[in-house]
């Protein structure tokens, strides 16, 4: 088992880390903006699975050696960057299923296939996530203690953590949405989520 006094230090470190603004919290903010937070619920599961999957190898050692084959993390780079730069110049122009309609219009439903997609993509296309899982986890594992559990618990706490983080980004999108909303700007709400999506994109092949 992880000890109290390790948790106490883990926990607050893990939501700072998690807290601050990158891609999966930027992707999840513009995704409550346009399709809203409990259909951005799917993205934060794909998101999710690929944190959980990225802390699960780090601490077993396998992400260490998949740093050591770049090309791997290159495809997967642009691969990820260019689709979510392509939704974000598709919702720019007011475009494609993540555009909010303009009133009176029907809205158009994005696949939960599609977000997932986006959300696993984002987290594990990039190495330097990989290289934090391996510089943060390791010293929480103790080699006095059964493995399992502690990776049990740690990886809980992570996918807790991320998913109340993504949550409140998504929540701001959603906020930032009613408020323009109430003014007729659908068109600037869409050109400003597609901005953020395709910003996305481009930190991800190029980050």
């Amino acid at each position: 088992m992880v000890s109290l006094s390790l948790l106490v230090l883990f926990v607050p470190t893990f939501f700072f880390v998690s807290a601050t603004p990158g891609m999966c919290m930027t992707l999840a903010m513009t995704l409550g903006m346009t399709v809203g937070v409990r259909r951005a619920l799917w993205m934060m599961l794909g998101e999710l699975f690929g944190v959980g999957l990225i802390a699960v190898l780090a601490v077993l050692g396998v992400a260490a050696v998949m740093l050591n084959y770049p090309a791997a993390f290159t495809v997967f780079k642009w691969l990820g960057g260019l689709y979510l730069f392509y939704l974000g110049g598709q919702m720019w122009l007011s475009r494609g299923k993540m555009a909010i309609p303009h009133e009176g219009l029907q809205p158009k439903e994005t696949g939960i296939r599609e977000l997932m997609v986006q959300g696993f993509f984002t987290a594990v296309a990039n190495p330097k996530g990989w290289a934090f899982f391996i510089s943060l986890l390791p010293p929480f594992i103790s080699a006095d203690q059964p493995l399992t559990p502690q990776l049990i618990i740690l990886v809980a706490i992570i996918l807790v953590i991320e998913f109340i983080c993504l949550n409140i980004y998504a929540a701001g999108g959603r906020t930032l949405r009613h408020f323009l909303q109430k003014s007729g700007n659908v068109r600037v709400l869409n050109r400003i989520a597609g901005s953020l999506m395709m910003g996305v994109g481009i930190w991800l092949a190029f980050g």
